[in-house]
């Protein structure tokens, strides 16, 4: 919005408008007008509204909102540990996050600890769940949530490539593996 008083004179100039042209057109006051184009009045939606309607344009490009530019997610796969593949599905790291991982790994691994809860959705394929005790197999279609903090390894259920999608925050980063419970006699 630096420097939107410049592009405000230029519009005007580019239409061929005096300041009691456009109040006429805006209902804005000349005075009002004239300090908006000098940055000596700060906008509002109440002013831009009527200004963006006369010129034509839309808000984003009467106030010089950045230009998003691509909307797709450029996806680079990841080779992670025990033979897992990630592809990160947002632009970055945030409160959450989402990837598509392929899984073909079927031996076990260490149970992991960490801050939060998994979402995942198998998109294809059959997954093994281990959390804590308790083993799941999930088919194409099947969700899973759970709380992190749980011991858990997630592989496949018979050396196939699975496809799933998971969604967890940015806590989830700071994964720690867990000692492995002592064996009872």
């Amino acid at each position: 919005m630096a420097t939107l008083g410049n592009r405000l004179a230029s519009l005007r100039a580019e239409h061929d408008l005096t300041l009691a042209e456009l109040s006429e057109m805006t209902g804005i006051s000349k005075s009002t007008l004239s300090r908006l184009e000098t940055d000596q009045r700060k906008p509002t939606l109440e002013l831009l509204l009527p200004l963006s309607r006369t010129y034509q344009v839309t808000l984003d490009d009467l106030v010089g909102a950045p230009d998003v530019g691509d909307p797709r997610v450029q996806m680079k796969p990841r080779q992670l540990d025990h033979g897992r593949v990630g592809i990160p599905l947002t632009r970055s790291i945030g409160p959450l996050q989402a990837w598509k991982m392929i899984i073909s790994d079927d031996r076990p691994h260490e149970p992991r600890v960490h801050e939060g809860y998994e979402w995942f959705y198998v998109l294809s394929g059959r997954v093994r769940l281990r959390l804590g005790d308790r083993e799941v197999v999930l088919r194409a279609g099947e969700v899973a949530e759970f709380d992190c903090r749980q011991p858990h390894t997630i592989g496949s259920a018979d050396g196939e490539p699975a496809e799933l999608i998971s969604l967890f925050g940015k806590q989830g980063e700071r994964i720690h593996t867990r000692a492995a419970p002592p064996k009872r006699d």
